[in-house]
Order: C-alpha cells, then structure tokens, then sequence
C-alpha cells in the first residue's frame, strides 16, 4: 500500500477510536498522533507539524451538544488558519457537523465509520493542506519578487501646488479602472506616477509591468506584447506570455506610447477595444484582465495630429489625461528633490550626508534643468561621490556643461571613454534630452543609450 507522506492529529476521548484510526492510518501516512484531552491541542500544535486534525465533537460523559467540539475548532484556527480539519460525529449529530463545516472545518466522518471513507477523507485533507501552503509560499515569493523589481526610490517628492494638483488627480483616478495617459518631457517623472497609480488603486496586490515602446522592435511587437505559440516562427521554440497576459489582474504601464507606429497602433487598438489577445501563431483568443497607462514625451498637439497617432486609439488611452509639469516650472519642489537624492546617494556610497552650500542651492534654482528630475538626480549623485568638503559646493553639482559647438572636432585628451561620455551629453542638450532623437542622432538604439547613460552616470 502506496504511503501518503503526512502528519495527522486525532483528537478523541475515546480509546478505541484513537486506537482504531491510528491502526487505520499509520498505514498510510507519515505520523498519527493521538491526544484524549483536548487541552493538549496547542502544545501539540507547536511541537508538531500537522498536515490535518481529525476533531471529536463531544468531549466528555453525556456530551452531545457539539459546543466544545466547535469551540476548538475555533481556537485550532485561530492558531493556524491553514490547517484542515475533519470533525468526528455520530450520526446524529450532522447538523452540528454541517454547523462546523461553516466555520472552517473541512469535512466530517460519522461514527461508526468506514475505513475507506476515512482514509479518502484524511488524504483528501492532506492534499488540501499541501495546496494551502504551497499557495500561501507562492504568494510570499511572488511579493518578494515584485518588491525585488520595484525600484528602491519610487517617492514622489514635490510639494509645490503644480504637483499637488497632479497627486490630487491620481488619489481620484487610481481606484477606477480608467486608462491613463501621462504627459511630460523626458525626466518628469511619469513612471513615478504611473507606480502611484497603482500604488493607490485596487490592483495594488498584483503585477506592476512596464514596457518600453521604444526599445521594442516592429518585428517582435506582437511576439512581445501579446504572447506566441511554439513553432510560431524561426526561434519560437517554446510557448512565451506577452505582457498583457504577464500582467493578468494587475497594471500595464506602456511608456514612449507616441513612438509607436501607425500600423502598429491599430493591433493595440484592437486588444483594448476587445480586452483579449491572441499570440502570434495560434487561433485561440485569450480574455485579459488589465489596467493600462501609458506614457509619452510628445506633446499633446503633436499627440492629436491624426498623421501621428490614431485619433480612436488615443480616445481609448487618454480617458484620463495627467500632465506632468517640467521642474522648471515647479522651482519650489528643487530643493527637496536635491535634499531627498542627496540623503539616498550619501547611503548608498556610505558617504556623510552633507548639507548643500548657499551657492550650490542658488546654483539649482537658478539652473534650467532640461534634463528635468532625472538630471538633476545624476548631479547629485555626482555631487556626492565628488565633494571634498563639509558641505556641497556649486562646483561639485557640475551644472556648466560643454556645449556641442564647444567640444572640439578632435579632443586633447584621447581618451575613448571620455569622448563617448561627451557625445552623448552633447546630443542629449542638443535634443533637450529628448531620449528618442539624441538616440536616433548617436546611431544608437534608445535602450543602448540607457545603458551608456547609466555606464557614464548621466
């Protein structure tokens, strides 16, 4: 007879029903433990790991109301809301039984039982229990993982009343299910608040995806997006999810949405006009349950020029439409945000958090900033690892940058690294810092210009 691994409880005042299931199981399970007073319960909880308790209903000469069977059922719960337990009943006292059932228990067996319903009833409990705590460790995992990928600084810092207008449109929109679209140059912050969005909606437990448009081939777009099936094309050599399937109950944020091309506009228009997908290479429509925002450094005028972007595609996307303001134009939140990078970068490099001088601080609100929050992080990180002295000096934030006509056609120093970092500076300021088109200048992908960006400390 095959062993099924597991630990039962039996908790009875009678002998012979202790002696009967321990006989009966001991079979075909790992450990029966038998206990006649009930007391014992939580010491015998803590020593043991158990996978199910069998629970009498009735304890004691001429008990019959089934009270302090539920009672402990109960306080069992109560200790360890995953276990499953099967009450013991005599015939008559079903209905007491169905009563515990209500409260948690899983089954019941009725006095004077039969063998074979006891060891499916028992095994069925211990596959339950078993599938209880997979589940919950599944759960676990997935948390961790999703707090593993959301980045370590997703704070949005800004006080000034152009961002407190924007957090109060997210705080109304993020309970709904309605599309996003946010607006704003490159470094504003869209992400940020595409994540609050999120953050405060009621998919919040779930997966926060975000997809890059522009990094994204034409070729592969459908492959990405929607999934393909083994066999669809030369190297599909398994099934893969695309992102709208990945992000099942949870939020798509799909960023650099105005890169998109017109052609491909229309399959995307399809999926959230039929809120299903179908992978490339199969016949098999599959129903998706997804919250999209989307995201664009194209200004709005551009955005609604027909020969752009599809006018129906965008009424899908823009039910709600969130502009997020240039830092130039929220001056008052550039202290802050330059106290709130410096106080994370002077962790991360175990570096004394130092205070910003008067000139430096007149340096930043003086400043332009085209690169907008994520410049002006980069130079506080630059700051921090440079600076010499008891407080952060102008120079260390490197604010005065060459400009494309100041560098010269052949540098004096002939070094590849440097004359790689000012490139791309130049063609960043030169473009406003506009990813796409200083990307597109470089001969460089917009994701290996991220990487060089990142390599540099731009």
């Amino acid at each position: 007879m095959t062993e099924v691994i597991g630990n039962i409880l039996i908790v009875d005042d009678d002998e012979d029903i202790l002696t009967a299931g321990r006989l009966l199981l001991r079979r075909r399970f790992s450990e029966v433990i038998t206990c006649r007073r009930p007391e014992e319960i939580p010491d015998l909880l803590d020593k043991y790991q158990f996978d199910a308790v069998m629970l009498d209903m009735n304890f004691g000469p001429g008990e019959s109301s089934g009270i302090q069977g539920l009672e402990w059922l109960e306080r069992i719960l109560a200790i360890d809301p995953q276990m499953v337990v099967v009450m013991i009943t005599a015939h008559g006292g079903v209905d007491t039984a169905v009563e515990a059932m209500k409260r948690g228990a899983t089954d019941f067996v009725a006095k004077p039982w039969q063998n074979e319903k006891v060891i499916a009833t028992v095994s069925a409990a211990v596959e339950l229990h078993r599938s209880r705590v997979e589940t919950n460790s599944l759960r676990r995992s997935n948390l961790a993982l999703r707090e593993a990928a959301m980045p370590a600084d997703t704070n949005i810092v800004g006080s000034s009343a152009q961002m407190q207008g924007v957090l109060s449109v997210v705080q109304r929109t993020a309970p709904t299910d309605a599309n996003v679209l946010i607006l704003g140059e490159n470094g504003t912050g869209k992400e940020l608040v595409a994540r609050e969005l999120h953050r405060q909606s009621t998919r919040s437990g779930q997966l926060f995806l975000t997809v890059d448009m522009g990094s994204i081939t034409e070729s592969l777009f459908e492959s990405e997006l929607f999934g393909h099936v083994k066999g669809a094309f030369t190297g599909a050599d398994d099934d893969r999810l695309g992102r709208f399937q990945a992000a099942e109950g949870g939020t798509l944020f799909l960023d650099e949405i105005g890169n998109l091309p017109l052609h491909l506009q229309a399959k995307l228009l399809r999926v959230l006009e039929q809120r299903r997908v179908t992978p490339v290479g199969s016949d098999n429509a599959q129903e998706i349950d997804v919250r999209v925002i989307t995201a664009t450094n194209v200004p709005a005028d551009e955005l609604r020029d027909e020969k752009r972007f599809r006018p129906d595609l965008l009424f899908r996307l823009n039910t709600v439409e969130i502009t997020v303001p240039p830092l130039r134009q929220r001056r008052d939140d550039i202290l802050p945000i330059a106290d709130h990078y410096a106080s994370i970068y002077s962790r991360k490099y175990d570096k004394e958090v130092k205070p910003f001088s008067a000139g430096a601080r007149n340096a930043m609100l003086e400043y332009q900033w085209p690169g907008n929050v994520r410049a002006l992080r980069h130079s506080i990180e630059r700051a921090v690892i440079l600076s010499s002295g008891e407080e952060i000096e102008a120079d260390d934030l490197q604010l005065t940058q060459p400009t494309p006509q100041s560098i010269p056609a052949t540098p004096l120093v002939l070094n590849l690294e440097l004359v790689e970092r000012q490139a791309i500076e130049a063609a960043l300021r030169k473009h406003g810092f506009n990813i796409s088109h200083a990307a597109k200048e470089l001969g460089l992908t917009r994701a290996s210009l991220y990487r060089r960006m990142e390599k540099h400390g731009l």
